[in-house]
């Protein structure tokens, strides 16, 4: 029942498509090519469009979009989940101790379970508490950047394992880096899961009208508790990207990343207000923000300043954003 509406829906809004160009659709790639043309004329005579600045861009983004990609389907089921940062830096921690005190596996597995743990606390409490995600993620945060601190002293720990390093973002096959493997893996994945499958439809449909998609058989509670546990898992890969770029596990990895991966989702063109997600766009939404970033830091300024600017995109983001079903 659910597939033959939305499938009618679909074939609805396709129809409708055809004689009306909605701009917002395309708003991030109008944006990319703006903002790359400025950037390209303002910032030619400091190397902007170099090679080597131009893959510096996009390495640079990589753990971001891969972020992006589960934080659209959490946002897309009307949620939000403000920990990933954090979630990131718990895990490169935990990775790193476990690593180096008992190999490779042993830390992939740390890692991977710090994720699993958070994100199912997050979404245990959202879908049978019923606390909303957004003071449930907001409390997460505080916690897992806590915990990071407390179990290293606020210390770096080292990784010398040169295999984790190699996977997990500072290797490369062939000419290409292995963070960039990495986000096309996460990216293909997301997109045939939001798009392919029964359940990219019931996380829209949760998003569009919960109360609808209960009705035509949708469990929306589960939906709304896997959206979560899999944003904490694919935040702790995150982190074990930042642990093996950097060779070493942090707190502080992942600082302030949940601005960077919301902005990404919603310049994506993925709704803010649920029931719409698209995976590629949230991908070069995190492009978009590491070139901004890029061309700001080659401007000469500070972070501070470059947070301000942030900030500003994600407002600009939301009043353009756009609600309405996946197509």
């Amino acid at each position: 029942m659910l597939s033959r509406v939305l499938n009618r829906e679909t074939a609805s809004q396709t129809t409708e498509s055809t004689f009306r160009f909605d701009w917002r659709r395309y708003v991030v790639f109008i944006a990319f090519l703006i903002i790359f043309a400025v950037f390209s004329v303002t910032l030619y005579d400091v190397g902007f469009l170099s090679l080597t600045n131009l893959i510096n861009v996009v390495v640079q983004s990589a753990i971001i979009a891969v972020m992006a990609v589960a934080m659209t389907f959490v946002i897309s089921a009307a949620e939000i989940d403000l920990s990933v940062g954090s979630v990131a830096g718990l895990a490169s921690v935990t990775s790193a101790l476990a690593v180096s005190q008992y190999g490779l596996l042993a830390g992939i597995a740390a890692g991977l379970l710090t994720g699993v743990i958070v994100g199912g606390i997050n979404g245990i409490l959202v879908a049978a508490i019923r606390i909303p995600s957004f003071l449930v993620t907001l409390g997460m945060l505080g916690i897992a950047v806590g915990t990071a601190m407390w179990i290293t002293s606020s210390a770096p720990v080292p990784i010398v394992n040169n295999t984790f390093n190699n996977i997990f973002g500072s290797g490369q096959i062939g000419p290409v880096p292995s963070l960039i493997l990495w986000v096309v893996v996460v990216l293909v994945i997301g997109y045939l899961v939001l798009r392919k499958t029964t359940y990219g439809r019931r996380v829209l449909a949760t998003g569009g009208n919960e109360g609808a998609a209960r009705f035509s058989g949708v469990d929306t509670r589960r939906i709304k508790f896997y959206v979560l546990l899999v944003s904490g898992i694919v935040a702790s890969l995150a982190g074990m990207l930042y642990a093996g770029r950097l060779q070493s596990g942090r707190f502080s990895w992942g600082e302030g990343d949940e601005l960077s991966v919301i902005a990404a989702v919603i310049l994506g063109g993925t709704s803010l207000f649920g029931g719409y997600g698209t995976v590629i766009g949230s991908v070069l939404g995190a492009v978009l923000v590491g070139l901004i970033n890029n061309g700001l830091t080659l401007m000469g300024l500070e972070l501070s300043q470059q947070q301000i600017v942030r900030g500003a995109i994600i407002i600009l983001a939301v009043a353009l954003a756009r609600k309405g079903p996946s197509t």
